[in-house]
């Protein structure tokens, strides 16, 4: 059963909203977090493309901070090198501590974590947690011009835009996988394949399946 946010928008806090639909591969958004002082020089979100070849259409990929099971990655992780902090956000790996194994890699059911191979580090995003942590909006979401990255709470999504529905909840198999950043799905369309096709279980709350 999916876990529930109930329908109460204010109950979610201030995260991101990944919009696939606003999604137009300008890839501002890769380029913003280069110079994230935490990873300079490094894009910690990259653009997944939903049908090479035969569309334009794309996604922006970045962490969804898995809460419920709490973060597949750092479950696995030997060295205990990421941190999940109390308000729900799975940090990068610490590097001190990782040791490359990419244990992480293969347990993150979203595919996000990557191995910097001549560093031996995983590297990953992290919300932004050196703005975040002040009130401040993520990099990527800053500078997307579409709106396809939005950070606040759903209640102040909705007002933007007004009808809109979101998913935090994503089957695979038979195991669901609650996160911290949502995804606005199309609103004609309760149940909506996330590219890669991952069914969304829950919208607005209530359960879809």
């Amino acid at each position: 059963m999916a876990r529930r946010r109930g329908a109460d928008a204010a109950m979610m806090g201030r995260t991101i909203f990944i919009d696939p639909g606003r999604c137009i591969g300008c890839q501002a958004c890769v380029s913003a977090c280069r110079e994230c002082d935490s990873h300079r020089g490094k894009s910690m979100i990259h653009l997944d493309y939903t049908d090479p070849g035969q569309s334009v259409a794309s996604l922006p990929t970045v962490c969804m901070h898995c809460e419920d099971p709490v973060a597949p990655c750092a479950e696995v992780c030997p060295a205990d090198a990421i941190l999940v902090t109390a308000d729900g956000v799975v940090q990068q790996a610490d590097t001190t501590r990782c040791i490359g194994c990419a244990n992480c890699v293969n347990a993150c059911p979203f595919g996000v974590p990557k191995i910097d191979l001549q560093a031996k580090l995983q590297m990953k995003c992290n919300l932004c947690y050196d703005r975040t942590a002040y009130g401040l909006a993520p990099m990527c979401a800053t500078v997307c011009p579409t709106g396809a990255l939005f950070y606040g709470t759903l209640e102040e999504l909705q007002a933007e835009r007004p009808g809109v529905q979101v998913a935090d909840s994503f089957a695979f198999g038979d195991v669901v996988v609650s996160t911290g950043v949502a995804m606005v799905v199309p609103a004609d369309k309760v149940q909506w394949p996330v590219p890669g096709g991952l069914p969304v279980v829950e919208v607005n709350g209530v359960d879809v399946r």
